[in-house]
């Protein structure tokens, strides 16, 4: 486990770089994924952990903005890390890492709370466009490809809705709906008649009153609540 002090221009919070912990088993691949973030004035990697315990103690210590998590490794895999990690106060983003693109490991890595993922064959400015998203409080998974995944796992017999969903106005719970279908803001916004900045309103409502931190646990709270089918239209 190691830790760096960060420096640089000023990140996406405002404050300072967007402060970066990597967390993967194998050493070669922390060091490319430092090299290439490291390029950015505005980021800089400050702590490196080789597997989910790690992580997890790094990570509470050095506070980061962002957490690059391996899906597997050692003694406490990514998903368990995850976890930990998203029960503390003011946790980081945390990116899910995995060598395969499949609609498993995207799944178990949004319910488990990551706000994106991210395969380690991804491109540089992927990587880079990816921290920067999600460190700005953005979801970083197509919606497509997001309804496509949560469609497969929760197609099961519909669920109990939760308390949670009586909190929303109904126009609050047409806005969830057409965000689990995979629409942007501007869509939504046409299809609804209203302004973009309305949408954006609501959007920050929901989330609020479903205790959501982002676009993609709001995509699996409307599947996994029953307020979208999967393969409705």
């Amino acid at each position: 486990m190691t830790a760096s002090g960060a420096s640089g221009a000023v990140g996406a919070s405002g404050v300072g770089p967007i402060k970066v912990v990597i967390a993967d088993d194998q050493r070669m691949v922390r060091a490319g994924l430092r090299m290439v973030i490291e390029t950015e004035p505005d980021m800089a990697v400050v702590g490196e952990a080789g597997d989910g315990v790690e992580a997890v103690a790094l990570a509470r210590r050095l506070r980061p903005d962002v957490v690059l998590m391996d899906i597997a490794m050692p003694r406490q895999d990514g998903l368990a890390a995850t976890r930990a990690l998203l029960a503390t106060p003011s946790p980081p983003r945390i990116v899910a890492l995995t060598t395969f693109d499949t609609d498993e490991n995207l799944y178990n890595a949004l319910r488990a709370g990551a706000s994106g993922f991210l395969l380690k064959v991804s491109s540089p400015e992927h990587l880079l466009a990816a921290i920067r998203a999600v460190s700005s409080g953005e979801a970083l998974l197509d919606p497509a490809v997001t309804t496509r995944v949560i469609a497969a796992f929760a197609g099961g017999p519909g669920p109990r809705p939760p308390a949670e969903l009586g909190e929303l106005t109904a126009r609050e719970a047409d806005v969830l709906r057409l965000m689990a279908r995979g629409l942007s803001n501007a869509e939504i916004a046409a299809a609804l008649a209203v302004g973009e900045a309305t949408v954006k309103t609501h959007v920050a409502r929901v989330l609020m009153k479903l205790g959501l931190r982002d676009r993609v646990q709001a995509v699996v709270f409307a599947y996994e609540s029953g307020l979208v089918r999967a393969g409705a239209a």
